[in-house]
C-alpha cells in the first residue's frame, strides 16, 4: 500500500507525463496570419512540434508517435488511425468535424474535441457587412465612382443603383445555433423581422419557445437569407433551381456556413436571370477553388464571393487557440469537454 509521499510521486510522475506528451499541431497556418500567441497552449504542450501545413504523406509520418494532434482541416481516415498507435486526442481548431472518421476514432480509443461560440462576432460582422454591401449597391457605386459616372454627371448626386432601407425587411436564418443567434440578435437592431427556418436536423427536439415556419415559407418570405446550418444528407444542394425560384426576385443570399448548401450552377443561373437580386457567399464546396471552379469563371456586381474568412478576426482566431488549451487541460485532468466522439 503506498503512503502519502508514494501518491504525491505517482501524482508528480502522471503530472511530469501529461505535460510532455509528444503533440503535433498539423497545419497551424490555416489558423495564424503571423499575429497570434501559440502560449497557451505550449504551457501545456512544451514539446509540441508546430507545422505550417501537412499533406497525406506528410500527416502519416508526423501522427505516428503523437498522442495529441491538434489541426484544422486535416483529414483524419481509417488510414491516419490505423497508423496513429499512440493517439489519444485529437483537438479541432473548428467546430465542424468533417473531416474526421469519428466511428474510426471511436474504435481506436481516441477523444476528439471540437470548439464552440469563439468566432460568432467575426461572423455576424462579416454577415452584416454582405448584407449592408448588397442592400445599399455599395460595388455598383465603387464601381460607378471608378468609371467617371459621378465626376461626368450633372446631379449632385449619383442614383444609378437601387439603394434599400433594411428596417421593416424580413431575414431568415437557417441553422439556429449559437452563429444564427448572433446574427439574429444584430439583425433586430437594423429593424428586421427575424424568421427561423424549421431544423434539417432528424433527432433536432422541438422548442416550444421558438416559433419555426417551414422551409417553403421561408423561402418566400425572406427578403434576406442567411445560412448557417450544417452539411448534411439533409441540406446539401438545399438551395438549387428549384428554391431560387420560391425566393423573392429582391431578395439576397448569404452563406457563411457550407458551401455544398448552394447549387452552384443554380445560383448562377439565378443570378443571371435575376431570379434574386443577389448573393454574397464566403464558402465554396472546394477550398482553395481551382481555377476552373464555376463561382471563379465570372464576375457579378451583384455576387460577392469571400475567401472563407467569415469567421477570421484576430481575436476570433486567438480565442480559438485558447479554447484548444483549454480543451486539452480538461483531457490531462481526466475530465474532457467538447467532446464530439
Amino acid at each position: 500500500m503506498l503512503g502519502k509521499s508514494g501518491i504525491i510521486v505517482g501524482k508528480m510522475f502522471s503530472y511530469l507525463r501529461e505535460l510532455y506528451m509528444h503533440a503535433v499541431f498539423l497545419d497551424y497556418k490555416t489558423v495564424d496570419a503571423n499575429d497570434l500567441d501559440l502560449g497557451s497552449i505550449k504551457k501545456l504542450l512544451p514539446e509540441m512540434v508546430v507545422h505550417p501545413f501537412s499533406n497525406e504523406a506528410e500527416v502519416l509520418e508526423r501522427i505516428e508517435a503523437a498522442e495529441v494532434a491538434i489541426a484544422n482541416k486535416v483529414v483524419f481516415d481509417a488510414e491516419v488511425f490505423a497508423r496513429a498507435t499512440k493517439l489519444k486526442l485529437i483537438c479541432v481548431t473548428a467546430t465542424g468535424t468533417n473531416n474526421i472518421d469519428l466511428e474510426a476514432a471511436t474504435r481506436s480509443g481516441v477523444v476528439v474535441c471540437n470548439i464552440r461560440d469563439y468566432c460568432t462576432d467575426s461572423v455576424v460582422q462579416h454577415v452584416l457587412l454582405s448584407i449592408l454591401t448588397l442592400m445599399h449597391s455599395f460595388k455598383d457605386y465603387s464601381d460607378s465612382i471608378e468609371s467617371g459616372d459621378w465626376q461626368d454627371g450633372k446631379s449632385f448626386s449619383l442614383l444609378q443603383h437601387p439603394i434599400t432601407e433594411l428596417s421593416g425587411k424580413s431575414i431568415g436564418i437557417l441553422g439556429y445555433g449559437v452563429l444564427g443567434q448572433g446574427v439574429a440578435r444584430a439583425a433586430a437592431t437594423l429593424g428586421l423581422n427575424v424568421l427561423v427556418c424549421e431544423s434539417f436536423a432528424k433527432d433536432k427536439k422541438p422548442d416550444e419557445d421558438l416559433k419555426r415556419i417551414s422551409f417553403e415559407a421561408f423561402l418566400t418570405e425572406s427578403d434576406i437569407i442567411s445560412l448557417h446550418c450544417p452539411l448534411t444528407d439533409n441540406t446539401e444542394g438545399l438551395f438549387d433551381d428549384n428554391a431560387f425560384k420560391k425566393m423573392k426576385s429582391s431578395a439576397i443570399l448569404i452563406n457563411t456556413a457550407r458551401g455544398g448548401l448552394i447549387d452552384d450552377h443554380a445560383l448562377i443561373k439565378a443570378i443571371e436571370d435575376k431570379v434574386i437580386a443577389g448573393a454574397a457567399i464566403d464558402v465554396l464546396n472546394q477550398e482553395p477553388p481551382d481555377s476552373d471552379h464555376p463561382l471563379m469563371q465570372k464576375q457579378y456586381s451583384n455576387l460577392i464571393i469571400t475567401p472563407h474568412i467569415a469567421w477570421a478576426a484576430r481575436e476570433a482566431r486567438q480565442r480559438a487557440l485558447d479554447r484548444i488549451a483549454e480543451n486539452i487541460k480538461a483531457f490531462q485532468n481526466d475530465a474532457p469537454i467538447n467532446v464530439v466522439r
